[in-house]
């Protein structure tokens, strides 16, 4: 039995939200991945896979400190967080073009099903932050024999 979360319900809006107003905003040049409000929610950037019994989260985060990396499992919701730290030695009146966002990130994703956050693993290596997340016992498909009569 499912039980309804009013909550999960909240974050699915919010999300849907985001995706129709994804784009009609005009960029001003600025690092949106690092502001608050609706951008702030895109970064890291994220390709989430389903695989017989396991979720796959792979998030594109280069330059990220991995000591800074968290990674925390609830239900279906993954958050990842972290920091990626400005760049050294230039005074942010020098830059006559930055791109490469800085500070703290938080993002949150929702699966399609429970996961067993006591086996979840998580890989940092060449920029790609890769999180294996296997599902729930309950979340997982079972087999039901017929009996003929």
């Amino acid at each position: 039995m499912v039980v309804w979360d009013p909550f999960r319900e909240l974050e699915r809006l919010r999300q849907e939200m985001d995706r129709i107003f994804e784009g009609v905003l005009p960029s001003r040049g600025w690092a949106l991945e690092f502001m608050p409000g609706v951008s702030a929610r895109r970064y890291p950037r994220v390709n989430v896979a389903e695989q017989n019994d396991q979720f796959i989260v792979e998030a594109l985060a280069p330059g990220v400190d991995p000591e800074t990396l968290d990674v925390t499992v609830k239900d279906n919701l993954v958050t990842l967080s972290g920091e990626k730290k400005a760049p050294g030695g230039v005074k942010p009146e020098a830059f006559h073009r930055n791109e490469r966002a800085a500070g703290r990130f938080v993002r949150t994703v929702e699966l399609p099903a429970d996961v067993d956050a006591g086996n979840v693993k998580a890989v940092y290596s060449d920029g790609i932050l890769q999180v294996v997340l296997p599902k729930a016992e309950e979340a997982k498909p079972r087999k039901i024999s017929i009996e003929v009569g």
